[in-house]
């Protein structure tokens, strides 16, 4: 077999860089994909079990519905502030849009 030293080497090499960064993003891709795949498939099997114990269904829903009640007034306050962030977010774009089109108006 014949072998590659010197320049000839090196040409070869440049091109294996690019190659070797597709093949790395395509890996992420792959593991990516095969993670969200097995959680798919192991959240099916908790819920097929979950499904032939209806009194652990049950009292998992007690025990949201007690955490909920407990904490409701944090919840609605937490909500409060985030409907009185996004009104003030909205209403400061809206202000924005409004001077970008009287600069528009005033240019032309």
């Amino acid at each position: 077999m014949k072998h590659s030293h010197g320049s000839h080497a090196m040409k070869g090499m440049g091109k294996m860089g690019h190659s070797h960064q597709a093949g790395h993003a395509m890996g992420k891709q792959i593991v990516k994909g095969s993670m969200a795949s097995a959680t798919v498939q192991s959240g099916g099997k908790i819920m097929a079990k979950l499904t032939k114990h209806p009194v652990l269904i049950f009292g998992l829903g007690v025990v949201a519905g007690y955490a909920v009640y407990k904490y409701r007034k944090d919840i609605i306050s937490s909500v409060e502030k985030a409907t009185d962030a996004s009104k003030d977010f909205v209403l400061q774009q809206k202000e924005n849009l409004e001077d970008i089109v009287s600069e528009t108006k005033e240019e032309g």
